[in-house]
């Protein structure tokens, strides 16, 4: 069986990020989206909340889930008896960062192939980081992520 991790801050979950969570369950035996649990990132939303969105979200996706860790992203893949880190590619800019992180969780866990999946045209300038800039200056957001974490960004930053 060959069971992917996806993991990430998503903080919050976008289109760009559910279409890789697509496109990987359609190559994998089970897919698991990983919500990295890092208190030094100081996220808008909790890690329980982040992935109460991913699982509504991803709810229709054949043989996806949804959790959380903290630590080392090798540990988590263990635990799992995963051996496929996924990883979306945007920009060109993310490349040299994702190289490095590949690299070391090769070193760090050689049983792990990181796969490089890059979003449809249409996500390839979506980010979080944008998304909640934008909602907290009042703009909508709804053309980036799902109705769900849509209406959480409303409520987070009501005006």
């Amino acid at each position: 069986m060959r069971i992917a991790v996806y993991p990430g801050s998503f903080d919050p979950l976008t289109y760009g990020h559910l279409d890789i969570i697509r496109r990987a369950s359609r190559l994998f035996d089970r897919l698991i989206v990983s919500v990295a649990d890092n208190a030094a990132k100081k996220p808008v939303f909790t890690a329980e909340e982040r992935v109460a969105m991913i699982r509504e979200a991803i709810l229709g996706i054949p043989r996806t889930s949804a959790d959380s860790f903290s630590g080392l992203l090798v540990d988590h893949l263990r635990r799992n008896k995963a051996t496929i880190l996924i990883r979306g590619l945007r920009v060109v800019s993310d490349m040299d960062y994702e190289f490095q992180l590949a690299s070391f969780n090769r070193k760090l866990c050689r049983e792990a192939e990181t796969v490089f999946l890059m979003p449809d045209d249409s996500h390839m300038y979506t980010a979080s980081s944008m998304v909640k800039e934008l909602a907290r200056l009042g703009a909508s957001v709804k053309a980036f992520v799902p109705p769900g974490v849509w209406k959480r960004l409303r409520l987070q930053y009501r005006r």
